[in-house]
């Protein structure tokens, strides 16, 4: 999803938000938990840390309130792509680790498979190679399986994206188009370059 498919669904959403709770048939009405872990998720794939800040609250706020077991794994990857930008990997890594355990429970492959990229993004922020291979190489049998070929795409770029010698270098792109034309985002501090 590029940046002005992103801000083309946020307007839709912001329509439907303003028209939660009018008499639609049964059945066709969009809750607000379906809305804000559409947002949310969405900021979240296109590493979007201002609008990550806004949705994932909410997003949390109404998955918890409905118990929507599926939205609150959502919301904890969310969460973890957040805290993985502000360079926070420790708790990054529990909240993925928390969406994989719930998605695991639901036997949701995708988003198992989304869950095990996103912690091979944080091991290679933390200069972890084979760690970053492990969970790249799981989220590509989850993919793989499902025959999800954006997903299996972008997963074998960032695979092959990852650098020889991960001390020296823990930059790896972050990119919005399955890894074709990507953009050099060092982790943890959006968008310049990584301390040394």
């Amino acid at each position: 999803m590029g940046e002005s498919e992103f801000a083309l669904m946020q307007q839709r959403v912001a329509l439907a938000l303003a028209n939660v709770g009018l008499p639609l048939k049964y059945g066709s009405i969009a809750h607000e938990h379906d809305l804000y872990a559409l947002l949310a998720d969405a900021a979240a794939q296109q590493y979007d840390q201002n609008a990550l800040t806004e949705y994932a609250p909410l997003a949390e706020k109404f998955a918890a309130r409905d118990d929507h077991a599926l939205y609150q794994g959502v919301v904890q990857r969310a969460w973890g792509v957040l805290d993985f930008l502000r360079g926070d990997y420790a708790h990054a890594e529990t909240r993925l680790q928390d969406a994989l355990a719930r998605f695991t429970a639901l036997d949701t492959r995708w988003q198992m498979g989304r869950a095990f990229f996103e912690l091979g993004n944080v091991a290679a922020a933390q200069g972890n190679r084979d760690g970053a291979r492990d969970y790249f190489t799981r989220a590509l049998v989850e993919f793989e399986a499902l025959r999800a070929q954006p997903d299996v795409a972008r997963t074998r770029a960032r695979m092959n994206g990852l650098p020889t010698d991960m001390k020296t270098d823990k930059r790896i792109s972050l990119s919005n188009d399955n890894g074709c034309n990507p953009t050099s985002r060092a982790f943890g501090n959006n968008g310049t370059d990584s301390p040394s």
